[in-house]
């Protein structure tokens, strides 16, 4: 079962991003990837993460797929103009690549190429359209394809992330559900009730919410994200639990396990690992499951 069919159907689908090389050798990807692929239903190729210049998301995504592994890719609005991204999504299902998940892209200043310029052309709610133009049989412009696309169209989302308006981001899920998506990846998510608003008002056949369990790395990512980056909510007492593990590396496992398990019994649709380049730890997390 696919993860269109899976989500569709209400089974709980596990989601992980597989960062693409920043160079032609792909053997680690494709290694990383086929160490899991019995546990992970979609492997999830970013598009250039945190603007750090990469191999593209369909380029990734091609790897997989030919290695025989399902594969995701993401459609980012701050790369390319309305013409390339509608190229890429046709050229991406001409190539048997069928679930897109649409995102903003983080602006260049956080990346490696600090004088690159960000195109977009459209925003999210347009990419969103595009796809469900494209499955239509048209383009932006209206003129009719020869043959249509069929995405599954997902995007992402701030439910979940300190100090947003839970009303207006539901309200904005919405307005995205309209356009055409339809499962949604949040912020990462350390203590699962700051989601639960969220939960309680979608309705889970219109909108099938994922959330993101984030790998940490150590004691002293933990600090930093919980002095710099307040949108994301790290508790107290998993800082305190970390300080006191002989071994932090693999508590860092224990603790990604754990809020994956407590997503799946909370009923969540899926859940969404990233490891941030820590694609070799996965086979640690998936085996605690």
């Amino acid at each position: 079962m696919g993860l269109r069919e899976k989500l569709e159907a209400g089974h709980f689908a596990v989601l992980s991003e597989m960062e693409p090389p920043k160079g032609a050798n792909v053997l680690g990807m494709i290694q990383n990837a086929k160490r899991v692929k019995e546990a992970v239903d979609a492997f999830v190729v970013p598009e250039m993460n945190n603007a750090v210049m990469r191999m593209s998301s369909l380029g990734g995504a091609l790897v997989l797929r030919n290695e025989g592994l399902p594969a995701v890719i993401q459609a980012c609005c701050r790369d390319r103009n309305r013409l390339a991204l509608q190229g890429d999504l046709l050229a991406a299902q001409a190539l048997g690549i069928d679930t897109v998940i649409a995102v903003s892209g983080q602006d260049p200043s956080y990346g490696d190429h600090h004088q690159a310029r960000s195109v977009y052309d459209i925003d999210l709610l347009e990419l969103i359209r595009v796809v469900g133009r494209l499955n239509q049989g048209r383009d932006m412009v209206g003129i009719e394809l020869d043959g249509a696309t069929d995405f599954f169209c997902g995007t992402t989302t701030e439910a979940g992330a300190k100090g947003k308006s839970t009303e207006v981001e539901t309200e904005e899920i919405l307005r995205r559900v309209e356009a055409g998506a339809r499962f949604f990846i949040t912020a990462p998510v350390f203590d699962l009730d700051l989601l639960e608003p969220y939960r309680k008002r979608l309705n889970g056949d219109t909108a099938v919410l994922i959330p993101t369990v984030m790998l940490l790395k150590s004691l002293g990512m933990v600090r930093y994200i919980r002095s710099n980056l307040p949108h994301i909510y790290i508790p107290e007492k998993i800082q305190d639990r970390l300080a006191a593990a002989p071994d932090k590396v693999r508590e860092c496992v224990l603790i990604a396990a754990e809020i994956i398990r407590e997503v799946k019994e909370r009923g969540y649709g899926g859940v969404y690992l990233v490891t941030l380049g820590w694609e070799h730890r996965l086979p640690d997390i998936v085996e605690t499951l």
